[in-house]
């Protein structure tokens, strides 16, 4: 094996045989790699790899590093307690290009956005719920959304009221799940079925349990319009209307954007979508 030193120049690489090398995960994958070369698997012989799978495993090294270095900062931008990873052991695609994580929307033009008029002044947001007019589901003649778990009760597809910045209440309300943000640590993998990338989960979430908000940037339905036309050509869309709201948004994600820019439509109920707001005037933009 010709082995580069970590630390060294590649003028000063050297060959060693098997005994000598103490790196099982590296050979493990370096073997995987020619496993999945070019023109089928290449095996190590006396006479060296064919060219193709020397240009093969640069690339794939190359990848690997850019992979890394976009995880760091994913990870170092991310204000969220979940972690994120990166994989893709399927083709050599790195990095998106063109693509921004944020952590809040970002705000397009021609988008006027009200601040919350209303707000709690519970002391026990999930103990007053139940009072008539109590917190903020009740102003908005909702029910509480959330169990003492944080997940969620109430049907599929009601919207959620959660308190907001003025209500008395502090960060660890149970009424401000979604506000906490991603509490799991989520990959970002390369799917092996066409599909580009796709998000799955390294921890156990339970039933009805927040996963992420769709974070993206908010644009006006005619903006949507133009750019959905656009997306359709491209085969991919990243436009999700906030159906909510009175005067009707749109979220896209094409371009900034959370891990949830990133995960693949399901036909099954594994995850459902719902509206997320404050009670009051501008406040039913869902989160």
């Amino acid at each position: 094996y010709l082995v580069k030193w970590r630390g060294y120049p590649s003028s000063a690489n050297t060959w060693e045989p098997r005994r000598n090398l103490r790196c099982r995960g590296l050979l493990q994958q370096l073997h995987a790699d020619l496993a999945r070369a070019p023109g089928g698997p290449v095996r190590p012989g006396p006479r060296g790899l064919p060219a193709r799978a020397v240009s093969y495993l640069a690339q794939k090294a190359e990848q690997r590093r850019a992979l890394r270095r976009w995880e760091r900062h994913l990870n170092l931008t991310r204000s969220h307690r979940g972690r994120i990873a990166v994989e893709n052991d399927v083709d050599l695609h790195g990095p998106p290009r063109d693509f921004v994580y944020v952590n809040e929307y970002k705000v397009g033009a021609g988008v006027a956005l009200t601040p919350v008029a209303a707000g709690c002044e519970c002391r026990d947001c999930l103990a007053e719920a139940t009072l008539a007019g109590g917190c903020c589901p009740g102003a908005s003649r909702n029910r509480f959304a959330y169990n003492e778990a944080g997940q969620v009760r109430i049907r599929a597809g009601l919207p959620i009221y959660e308190c907001n910045s003025r209500c008395r209440c502090g960060a660890e309300c149970p009424n401000r799940v979604v506000q906490r943000g991603i509490r799991y640590d989520l990959c970002i993998f390369r799917t092996g079925d066409g599909r580009g990338w796709g998000v799955r989960t390294l921890q156990r979430i339970r039933k009805n349990s927040f996963v992420m908000e769709y974070v993206g940037e908010i644009i006006t339905s005619e903006e949507a319009e133009r750019r959905g036309q656009v997306y359709d050509r491209q085969g991919a869309t990243y436009l999700f209307d906030l159906d909510y709201v009175e005067d009707v948004y749109t979220v896209d994600a094409a371009h900034y954007g959370n891990i949830s820019h990133f995960v693949n439509h399901s036909v099954s109920e594994a995850h459902l979508g719902t509206g997320v707001g404050s009670p009051g005037p501008g406040g039913g933009l869902p989160g």
